[in-house]
């Protein structure tokens, strides 16, 4: 029997456990992007140079190398070819590439929900600076100014007035890929938003999990996740509205067998909003978070499902206990030196991730690319990991010079 052919845009860390599921599973991986010395070449099977935004030089390799499936697992920029290909190829899809295109840009994403009668804040996209500053009186003050098609928090800022707009649009310009932006309602939330994944099999929800999303207010991009826990801190009435939303949403746009992630926040003014919602694995580890958590492993089945392997396993679990993840960030640039972890922290240190060494340069944490690291604890009480998330500096030092 023919071994089958698993192509993964994109060459993060975040990739490694999906190389790891898919030689479980005696799949041969190919990765692609245009860095070479991206990680995740030095675990696949092979490598190929190609730019994963341009769907149609990444549809060439992938007939080139008679793939059997293709995903962009935690790789925003890939979504939008992984799905072309998809689509072109006949291959296992997320669903309709028309749909992932709304989905990958959030000019478009903000309409569609807007038309078919989701809670969404007023938002509007332009592709130039000038543009967005000409209709500066529309704005519902405060704003957040963001690039259409980037993740990782990366050229987010929030504008309090019209003073400091200019600069914003600027940087959200800088890092956007189609040279577009967006403009929207600042929603104030009301306790943590939640990002995490989930995952439809035919179009269905399977597993749907939501958590506490957390900042860092003096890191370089606030608005940069630097921790996250679960459960949530909604109540059961608005996750079970969420969820009802987030499945009409799935369903209206067609989708099949996906691992979602998928942004989402309750407002001061009580309003449950859908902010994201990605056909692919999130960084910052959500999926592999959510195994230790629950025991439900989305990776392995994305995995078998995008070569048009059966699944199964994926069902609704609770969570055995109260979990944390922190991304270990620098406050500063500097050269890294050490790590320290008092032992006063009331929890079981279930795994430490440090991706630097001694000696090595780091950067003030902008984007999530920022970070040098991660720490998965599990906690006995609700109370313990409230104090130890939201007092990291008692327990936990990073030392740069």
């Amino acid at each position: 029997m023919k071994q089958k052919r698993l192509m993964l845009l994109g060459g993060i860390r975040y990739l490694l456990p999906v190389i790891m599921a898919a030689h479980e599973q005696g799949y041969y991986v190919i990765t692609a992007d245009y860095v070479p010395d991206n990680i995740a070449h030095k675990y696949s099977d092979e490598y190929v140079n190609v730019s994963i935004v341009d769907k149609e030089a990444v549809l060439k390799v992938a007939r080139e190398k008679e793939i059997d499936g293709i995903m962009s697992f935690g790789v925003d920029p890939g979504v939008v070819a992984a799905s072309y290909v998809q689509n072109q190829m006949g291959l296992p899809s997320f669903g309709p590439f028309e749909s992932v295109e709304i989905l990958q840009n959030k000019d478009k994403f903000r309409q569609f929900l807007a038309e078919h009668g989701f809670n969404v804040p007023l938002a509007k996209g332009f592709g130039s600076i000038e543009a967005a500053m000409a209709e500066r009186y529309w704005y519902p003050w405060p704003v957040i100014v963001k690039p259409t098609d980037s993740a990782g928090s990366k050229g987010v800022t929030r504008v309090d007035s019209v003073e400091n707009l200019r600069p914003a649009l600027e940087y959200a310009m800088e890092h956007s890929i189609s040279g577009h932006i967006i403009v929207e309602e600042f929603i104030e939330k009301a306790g943590c938003s939640s990002d995490t994944d989930s995952m439809s099999i035919d179009g269905q929800l399977a597993f749907i999990s939501f958590n506490a999303q957390r900042f860092d207010a003096n890191a370089a991009n606030p608005y940069t996740p630097s921790a996250y826990s679960w459960p949530s801190t909604f109540t059961k009435e608005q996750e079970e509205y969420l969820a009802s939303e987030i499945q009409r949403l799935i369903t209206l746009l067609g989708l099949k067998t996906v691992v979602y992630n998928i942004e989402v926040r309750v407002g001061t003014n009580g309003k449950p909003y859908i902010m994201e919602l990605t056909p692919r694995g999130g960084g910052n580890r959500l999926c592999e978070m959510l195994r230790y958590a629950t025991g439900v492993d989305m990776i392995t089945a994305i995995t078998r499902a995008m070569v048009g392997d059966s699944i199964d396993g994926i069902e609704q679990k609770p969570y055995n206990g109260h979990w944390a993840e922190i991304i270990l960030h620098a406050d500063r640039d500097g050269f890294f030196d050490h790590l320290e972890i008092s032992k006063a922290l009331p929890a079981e240190i279930v795994e430490e991730d440090l991706w630097v060494k001694k000696g090595d340069h780091v950067d003030s944490f902008e984007g999530a690319n920022n970070a040098i690291g991660t720490l998965v604890l599990r906690f006995e009480t609700p109370a313990e990991l409230e104090r130890a998330i939201t007092n990291q500096t008692e327990w936990l030092k990073i030392v740069v010079n």
